[in-house]
């Protein structure tokens, strides 16, 4: 474990002893206490039948249920990253212990163990067509791994192996991302530069930083654009190939994020960008600048814009617990979800209509885009879900969290 691991949520100590000034009363008069005799028999059988300890306590160690298929346990620290390969059962996981588990996500059994990270594992991405597994850690170590079938001998009955092909240290990194369409690969720097690199050649260009970390980078539809956010508040939409600022929301924008800004989304259909910040503000900007601004209520953690042409909305989740859905093409909030007080980590849309969100306290919660209600909702972590990922075709889920366990869970069939 590293000292520099992503920032998590303060812990709360719930159970700390009171202490009692000397001249404040005792909480009860000694001289009234009677102290049992009991025999270390009947001890164990008490702490067995657990008519010792505290409900609340064993409440939160012990969720209501869980709604898991299977639980991923190899890793010996929280886990921050998660990736489903996009052909086969292949799933990858990364933590905080620096390691890198590949392993078939009906059965658990582990593929392949990748020990050379030497810092908290932030990112694991499958390349598009699953050829290839990139993986990256805080320290900016970044490893690229060839998925082939057969074994290293080159047998073919060997099953799939892992071969690395490619590696770089870039220095300090946020975060890290492939091109929907090609291998390329973008990671986005602590000093505010953004690693563009063809792989696996290893080519690389990038786009110039300004001192400040970049906080994070989506690409637009025509994947020519990157869009970044930085937490200085700016926000820049980059073009790829000539490796140029084509708009920008500078300082000198009253409608830049003046607290910082924390994430950034492109709308998949439209040229339309939005960017949240730690004041709650969303800026939604075009290749021109921005357009308008809403308000959240507290900081922004996540947007996603939805994925259908017809219902022009964005929803975003607030470290507060908010969940909002916004008619950007009006600028107004069309519906707030009916969410528990529970901070958003993740958002995705995994239909038209439907959003899906994990919390700080470890569900998993989907919800109806239109109306704001709930669909249904997966527990069954002891903590942070700090991330997911989604396979439509078989509509399992795959999350990862605080409590040092990834979980597969099998989503229920959607209605949009």
């Amino acid at each position: 474990m590293r000292q520099n691991t992503p920032p998590r949520p303060a812990d709360i100590d719930e159970d700390a002893e009171e202490i009692y000034l000397d001249n404040d009363p005792p909480p009860e008069d000694e001289d009234d206490l009677e102290m049992e005799e009991v025999t270390l028999e009947e001890l164990e059988a008490r702490l067995g039948s657990g008519e010792y300890g505290s409900d609340e306590e064993d409440e939160r160690k012990s969720p209501v249920q869980d709604d898991a298929i299977y639980t991923f346990q190899q890793h010996a620290a929280p886990v921050f990253a998660c990736a489903f390969h996009p052909q086969n059962d292949l799933c990858a996981t990364g933590g905080e212990d620096d390691k890198v588990f590949v392993w078939n996500r009906n059965t658990g059994e582990v593929i392949h163990e990748i020990t050379e990270h030497k810092d908290t594992v932030i990112e694991v991405h499958f390349n598009h067509d699953g050829t290839y597994l990139a993986s990256g850690d805080m320290a900016g170590e970044i490893f690229l791994h060839k998925i082939q079938e057969g074994s290293e001998n080159g047998d073919k009955e060997g099953g799939l192996t892992l071969r690395k092909v490619w590696e770089y240290s870039m220095g300090d990194m946020s975060w890290m991302r492939w091109h929907k369409a090609t291998n390329v690969l973008m990671a986005g720097s602590e000093d505010g530069e953004i690693y563009i690199f063809r792989l696996p050649a290893g080519d690389c260009k990038i786009l110039p930083g300004q001192g400040v970390r970049c906080e994070a980078g989506d690409l637009t539809n025509d994947g020519k654009k990157l869009f970044a956010a930085y937490n200085n508040g700016t926000v820049k939409l980059w073009d790829i190939k000539s490796t140029t600022a084509v708009m920008e929301i500078d300082e000198q924008n009253p409608m830049v994020h003046q607290e910082g800004s924390t994430t950034v989304s492109c709308d998949k259909e439209f040229p339309i960008y939005a960017s949240g910040g730690e004041n709650g503000k969303i800026v939604f900007s075009t290749p021109n600048g921005p357009v308008g601004t809403v308000d959240a209520d507290g900081a922004v953690e996540c947007i996603a814009f939805s994925p259908s042409a017809d219902f022009r909305m964005a929803a975003s989740g607030t470290l507060s617990g908010q969940v909002a859905i916004w008619d950007y093409s009006k600028l107004t909030l069309r519906t707030q979800c009916d969410h528990p007080d529970e901070g958003i980590t993740r958002i995705q849309w995994i239909g038209d209509f439907t959003i899906l969100v994990s919390t700080l306290q470890g569900n998993v919660i989907a919800y109806d885009a239109r109306s704001g209600q709930k669909k249904f909702a997966l527990s069954g972590h002891l903590a942070e879900v700090y991330s997911f990922a989604y396979d439509p075709k078989e509509s399992l889920l795959l999350t990862v969290s605080e409590d040092c366990s990834a979980k597969v869970f099998k989503v229920e069939q959607l209605v949009d």
